[in-house]
């Protein structure tokens, strides 16, 4: 086939070019060529304001750590009715996977995207990536358990606390009421609720469920249950915890009484390779009265069972004298990263997102508490947040007072445990060597 030369082609697509370029205005206002915006024709000479191009519109990067499809959904729509309202601004929304390690990265290369979410680490991880947020006008309704967690001392605020966790244990409304289990507040009555369910179902119903497969749920016992042992008692070891001195023996009641646990078979058998998957079949077909965490497992057991009931309870104190409380802190945030060239913009994201309306779509869709007053949440917890909307909340005892690297030592022991290979006591040997080994680094 005949081919033209290239130079012929070149030259003919250059003059075309010229020749188009001396046709048109450019809106681009970074273009050398226009040195003042395109101005629109109208009568008796007036001017009308420019529309401005794409190139004027900033770009802001959102990152979020949030995993469910329905929460995704709640984000993405708030993201495009704040672009309709502010139509110069445009958010790039993601929900990466493995979040943390994404972040990690970013971080190490200092190139945070404009707004993040910080699950659960505003200070101690991200804060000095972080633009102090304490002038915005949604700051005052900050709720009175999540503000000190998000402020430090010197009143710098980290982040926007779109909702709080406010972790205790789930528990099976019909199973309770079935065998006459009131709602336990100590260890003691803990115990007896699962020997009482335990005996008078002939062993039908599991009181306790915990998934070695997914060993978070392991972790979840230790990490929830050290606060009422060690740190919410009048006479507790926050500071030696703290400043190092603390003696590990005394860590050695969480690992006995897990283990107890276990040998009574108050807890499936299977613990060790079972799955977090098939909690919402079993509760919803009523075989496990308790599960340690929050409840986020209830759309899929109500697609197995509508008449699932599902409670949330407080943790059960373990001294004498002492009351119940929650595990919480930080569950969604909004940060805005220091470096960010767009800070305006995204603080202006913050404000859209702290909008009652918006932070009520998304506790309806999370099921959690929002972290900012004023906001009403109509999902079905929502009472049972307000019922113990006194109980005191304690910070995640492994992220103020165990060094990064911990929760995965607290999560395998507690398997090595149910598995025979170490004793409540070596436990506590494991716990005390792992942070001095982690605290050195």
């Amino acid at each position: 086939m005949f081919k033209k030369p290239f130079f012929t082609v070149t030259a003919l697509m250059l003059v075309s070019s010229l020749a188009l370029m001396g046709c048109s205005s450019s809106t681009n206002s970074n273009s050398a060529s226009s040195a003042s915006p395109a101005v629109s024709a109208s009568p008796a000479g007036d001017k009308t304001t420019p529309t401005p191009s794409k190139q004027d519109k900033v770009m802001l990067s959102a990152f979020m750590y949030v995993t469910s499809p329905a929460g995704q959904d709640a984000y993405t729509q708030i993201a495009r009715d704040f672009e309709q309202q502010n139509p110069n601004i445009q958010v790039d929304l993601q929900f990466p996977g493995d979040y943390e390690n994404v972040l990690k990265v970013k971080m190490a290369a200092n190139e945070l995207p404009d707004v993040f979410d910080t699950h659960g680490w505003a200070q101690i991880r991200y804060g000095k990536y972080l633009t102090d947020l304490k002038a915005e006008s949604w700051v005052p309704q900050m709720t009175d358990t999540i503000k000190d967690v998000v402020t430090d001392k010197s009143g710098k605020v980290y982040v926007l606390p779109i909702s709080e966790a406010k972790d205790g244990i789930s528990y099976n409304v019909n199973v309770l009421k079935k065998y006459n289990v009131d709602v336990p507040k100590t260890i003691d009555e803990f115990l007896a609720a699962a020997d009482k369910i335990k005996s008078q179902s002939n062993g039908d119903v599991t009181p306790f469920y915990y998934a070695g497969a997914d060993n978070w749920t392991v972790g979840q016992f230790f990490d929830e249950f050290a606060s009422p042992l060690l740190i919410s008692p009048k006479e507790n070891s926050a500071s030696a915890l703290l400043d190092g001195s603390f003696d590990w023996t005394k860590w050695t009641p969480l690992p006995a009484k897990f283990k107890e646990m276990f040998d009574k078979g108050y807890m499936n058998k299977d613990v060790i390779t079972a799955k977090y998957t098939d909690l919402a079949k079993l509760f919803a077909t009523d075989k496990v009265a308790f599960f340690m965490g929050g409840p986020s497992f209830a759309d899929d057991a109500y697609k197995v069972n509508k008449d699932t009931k599902i409670g949330i309870m407080p943790v059960p104190s373990m001294v004498a004298g002492d009351e119940p409380s929650f595990s919480g802190g930080e569950r969604d945030t909004m940060g805005v990263w220091k470096d960010s060239k767009h800070i305006d913009e995204a603080k202006k994201l913050l404000a859209f997102y702290a909008k009652p309306e918006n932070m009520a779509k998304i506790a309806n869709v999370m099921k959690l508490p929002a972290g900012l007053k004023g906001v009403t949440a109509t999902h079905e917890f929502a009472s049972f947040y307000d019922q113990y909307s006194s109980i005191r909340v304690f910070p995640y005892f492994d992220r103020v007072y165990l060094p990064s690297g911990m929760w995965d030592v607290m999560c395998n022991s507690g398997l090595d445990l149910i598995a025979g290979h170490i004793t409540p006591a070596k436990y506590s040997d494991v716990m005390k060597e792992n942070v001095a080994r982690l605290n050195r680094k």
